[in-house]
C-alpha cells in the first residue's frame, strides 16, 4: 500500500530531491513517488512525509537516508552490449582515431567514463572490447574505465560482477565464453581480468564540486540518464560533460536522447545506426 502524499508535501519532497540531484518529478509522476517513498517511511518509522523530510534534513538522517531515498527513486534497466551501433562505431572508427591522435604526442593512456553506470554492464562491455585490442591497437597502453552512479545498491552489484541470464542476453557468444563463468541457477560470473579495468564510485552528476574532478576523458557515455532531468539540470550536467571531455573526445547519450536545445557547443557526428557528439 502506497503512502498518500498531499499536493503540498509532494511539491516539498520533489523540490528537496531536485535541489540535491537535479532529478525532476512532474506532477504526473506523483503516484510513482508515492509508491517509492512508502518503504522509506516504514523503515525510518516516520509518521508522515513532513516528519520524514525533517529526518532527511537533520544531521542524523541526511547522508545515509538520502542515499537510500535516491536508490528507491532511480530505476536501473541495462544489459551487456546494449547499443550495438554505438559500440561498433566506438570500436572501429572512434577508438583508432583517438589512439592515432594520442599516439602522435606519445601519450598512451585511454580514459573512459560510464556515467550513470548502474550495475556495471556498460563499463564492463567496454572493458571486454578493449581487452581484445590489447595485442595490437592498445599494446603498451594504460586503459582506465570509470563507472559512476548515484545509486549505492547498483554500484555494489557492479563491483561484485555477478549477473543473471537476462543481463547477458545480448552478449555475443565469443565474449560470453571468454569472459564469463556460467554457474548453476543462471549466474554469470565476470572474469577478474575484466573487473580489473574498471573502477566504480558514487557520484551525483548534479554536484558541481565533485564533477570538477572528472577530468580528461576520451569517451564519455551517459545513456538514459538525462531523461530524469529538466532542462536547467540537463544543461548544467551536460556542460560538465563538455568541460571534462578531451578536445578530440566523443560523448554518447541514449539512442532516444538528444542534446538539441540543451547545449549548442557540441557538434553531432553521425555513424550507421546512430550518432555521437564532439566539441
Amino acid at each position: 500500500m502506497s503512502a498518500q502524499i498531499s499536493d503540498k508535501d509532494f511539491e516539498v519532497l520533489r523540490d528537496f530531491i531536485y535541489s540535491h540531484c537535479g532529478i525532476y518529478f512532474h506532477t504526473s509522476k506523483k503516484y510513482f513517488l508515492e509508491s517509492r517513498i512508502t518503504r522509506r517511511l516504514e523503515e525510518t518509522k516516520a509518521a508522515s512525509v513532513a516528519s520524514y523530510l525533517g529526518f532527511l534534513r537533520s544531521g542524523a538522517g541526511k547522508s545515509p537516508e538520502l542515499s537510500k531515498l535516491l536508490d528507491e527513486i532511480t530505476t536501473n534497466e541495462t544489459c551487456f552490449f546494449r547499443s550495438p551501433p554505438q559500440l561498433k562505431a566506438l570500436e572501429t572508427a572512434f577508438l583508432p582515431e583517438i589512439v592515432a591522435t594520442k599516439g602522435k604526442i606519445g601519450f598512451r593512456k585511454l580514459r573512459i567514463w560510464s556515467a550513470g553506470s548502474s550495475s556495471g554492464e556498460e563499463a564492463y562491455t567496454l572493458a571486454m572490447i578493449l581487452l581484445e585490442k590489447r595485442a595490437a591497437l592498445l599494446k603498451d597502453w594504460i586503459v582506465e574505465i570509470v563507472g559512476t552512479d548515484i545509486n549505492e545498491t547498483v554500484l555494489a552489484q557492479a563491483r561484485e560482477g555477478v549477473y543473471n541470464s537476462y543481463a547477458v542476453r545480448n552478449t555475443p557468444e565469443f565474449y560470453l565464453k571468454k569472459y564469463f563463468r556460467e554457474e548453476a541457477g543462471g549466474r554469470y560470473v565476470l572474469s577478474p581480468e575484466v573487473k580489473k579495468l574498471v573502477s566504480f564510485s558514487s557520484l551525483n552528476l548534479y554536484d558541481d564540486a565533485k564533477m570538477v574532478f572528472m577530468k580528461s576523458f576520451d569517451f564519455i557515455l551517459c545513456a538514459n540518464v538525462l531523461i530524469y532531468f529538466d532542462l536547467a539540470s540537463k544543461t548544467k550536467v551536460v556542460q560538465h560533460f563538455y568541460n571534462n571531455l578531451q578536445p578530440y573526445g566523443y560523448f554518447f547519450v541514449g539512442q532516444s536522447e538528444s542534446l538539441h536545445g540543451v547545449n549548442d557547443r557540441f557538434k553531432t557526428v553521425h555513424f550507421p545506426g546512430g550518432f555521437a557528439y564532439k566539441k
